[in-house]
């Protein structure tokens, strides 16, 4: 290494960019869960999964997997836009680092922005001294923190919601079970036990994990 530069494979490579690379490695796993549609995601299938009450079926490890790819999915034409708009003249260098974070976070907030709930907007704004924006426009020129903060808290709230309509129609089908085999006086018979069946049962007649996805997708404007 000389003067600040490190070669790798011949090739000659900033000092700088390395850092600037590990630390945007370092920062990612933060980006999807708060900038990303991934927290609303997660958390359904949370709910969900405790509503059938199959304990850990499926597993965490297959949750996480759904909703990585269906962040994906939704956030592909702002991960083409960052691309296009930031990456891209950034690795031909046409543009500084300073330049490439201005440009990349520009379609995030965008995406934020157009997601976002009102209330929690104006909460932050408020706290951040802040005028509160009247459009999608308008509020491009707020910090980052503030319209993160406000994002995160919109998807936390709109996630209880999926999970609150979730729970309904299986909660439904427990108080049925209950009933049944106390009328029947079986009450040492555990309800779950004959509830879960007929809760997957139900799932599985009405389509659920398509209805689910394509819920959630459309969900995300």
């Amino acid at each position: 290494m000389a003067d600040g530069i490190i070669n790798i494979n011949g090739d000659s490579v900033q000092t700088l960019e390395v850092i600037f690379l590990t630390t945007m490695l370092m920062l990612l796993p933060s980006v999807v869960v708060m900038m990303t549609s991934f927290t609303r995601y997660i958390i359904s299938f949370s709910f969900l999964r405790n509503a059938i009450g199959t304990q850990q079926t499926p597993p965490n490890m297959v949750l996480v997997g759904l909703a990585l790819f269906l962040t994906l999915f939704t956030m592909s034409p702002v991960i083409d836009q960052i691309n296009e708009t930031a990456w891209k003249p950034y690795t031909d260098e046409q543009i500084t680092q300073e330049e490439f974070f201005e440009r990349a976070q520009q379609p995030l907030k965008q995406f934020m922005l157009r997601n976002v709930e009102t209330s929690a907007l104006r909460l932050f704004c408020n706290m951040a001294n802040e005028e509160v924006p009247d459009s999608v426009d308008s509020g491009m020129s707020l910090p980052l923190r503030v319209v993160t903060s406000a994002f995160a808290t919109s998807e936390l709230k709109r996630a209880f919601e999926i999970g609150l309509y979730l729970y309904i129609p299986f909660l439904l089908v427990d108080i049925i079970v209950s009933s049944t085999l106390m009328s029947m006086g079986m009450v040492m018979l555990p309800p779950a036990m004959i509830s879960t069946p007929f809760k997957l049962l139900l799932f599985i007649s009405i389509n659920g994990w398509e209805l689910l996805f394509s819920t959630l997708v459309q969900s995300v404007k």
